[in-house]
């Protein structure tokens, strides 16, 4: 007996050092099973699960880790945006809620990417506008030439009630829209040269696939082909099409300039960005956390914002620098009068939207 107390003595020691061991390595600095927020280029942004306890009210609750399809590259201002987004939302929920951002279409382009969210498959997206008019024809009315005047006009009525209410209505296609995004006016470029509204006749223009964009190709006597952003810069390069149009950012970021150097500033289209969830995630979230998104989604819009006008500016440096040729619009008269009988069939449909575009004119 004198022996043994010893040898279990020496045993019972060595237990409560493993036991101590073990308690130190699982207690230190480490993340939640959902992680930090780390967007899909590989940056991390946001508070990780380790923090849960210092902000208690945030931090209890259901964990998620959500993805969000981004079309556009790491550094675009809207990707740019996203991750804000996913950041806010990090912190304000001690790290419980992930957003992982995926650019550079990882999750399919825009049309596959807002199928997805609609079924539930990815959370959550940020489209264009242009795009969603396939799931709810209200936000067609963004497709409709000159209804805006300026930036500033876009945003009072987009951060009015009336624009809460668009991103509202978009319920009924199975979505919840939580805030919009710049995306800056869209102007023309071709592999050929553009001087005047003529020169748009008889050309294959890519647009983005809704009746509204089509309509408005027929108007100015172009044919419009709609196709999948990512195929653009192969189908200029080929001669699929003869030209697209966007904003001085995409038409950059993308590359398009290097095989269509001529651009013409007409601004025909203001056509905002929206970030949205899957009704089918949103509903299944707690009042308190969808306040969170909400609210986290707002709040990022003023940095996406200043990014885009940024981004705006070295973006026309860059392809002016690189050869393209840009063609100012001095008299947008005759572009109005040859698109006004896309406004007269389309005025009835989106009658209320426009007299509210009207209204913070």
């Amino acid at each position: 007996m004198t022996n043994k107390h010893p040898r279990i003595i020496s045993w019972f020691i060595v237990a409560l050092i493993l036991v101590l061991l073990a308690a130190c390595s699982s207690g230190g600095g480490g993340t939640s099973s959902s992680g930090g927020n780390t967007s899909g280029n590989g940056n991390t942004s946001g508070n990780t699960g380790s923090n849960a306890s210092d902000s208690k009210s945030s931090s209890d609750g259901p964990r998620y880790t959500f993805r969000l399809a981004e079309t556009h590259p790491a550094e675009y201002p809207t990707t740019l945006g996203d991750r804000k987004f996913a950041e806010l939302v990090n912190e304000r929920t001690g790290g419980r809620i992930t957003i992982d951002v995926f650019p550079s279409a990882q999750l399919g382009e825009e049309r596959a990417a807002i199928e997805q969210v609609q079924l539930g498959a990815i959370e959550f997206t940020r489209v264009s506008t242009g795009l969603m008019a396939e799931f709810n024809q209200d936000f067609g009315v963004f497709s409709l030439p000159y209804i805006f005047d300026d930036d500033d006009h876009v945003w009072r009525f987009l951060l009015s009630e009336a624009g809460d209410q668009l991103l509202d209505s978009l319920q009924d296609s199975g979505f919840q829209g939580l805030a919009w995004y710049s995306s800056g006016s869209r102007s023309f470029y071709s592999s050929k040269p553009l001087n005047s509204i003529e020169d748009l006749k008889g050309l294959k223009i890519r647009v983005q696939e809704n009746q509204v964009n089509i309509a408005l190709m027929d108007a100015l006597g172009a044919s419009a082909t709609p196709m999948p952003y990512g195929e653009v810069y192969s189908s200029l390069q080929t001669g699929v099409i003869d030209a697209a149009e966007n904003n001085y950012p995409s038409y950059y970021s993308s590359g398009h300039y290097e095989v269509a150097k001529y651009m013409i500033l007409d601004g025909h289209q203001r056509v905002p960005e929206v970030l949205i969830v899957s009704k089918t995630v949103w509903d299944k979230l707690s009042p308190e956390d969808q306040e969170i998104i909400r609210q986290s989604a707002i709040d990022s819009i003023a940095y996406q914002r200043e990014k885009w006008a940024e981004f705006e500016k070295e973006s026309e440096t860059m392809v002016r620098a690189a050869g393209s040729i840009i063609t100012e619009v001095t008299d947008i008269k005759p572009w109005q009068e040859a698109v006004k009988p896309v406004i007269d069939q389309y005025r009835d449909k989106y009658a209320n939207i426009l007299d509210a575009i009207d209204a913070v004119r």
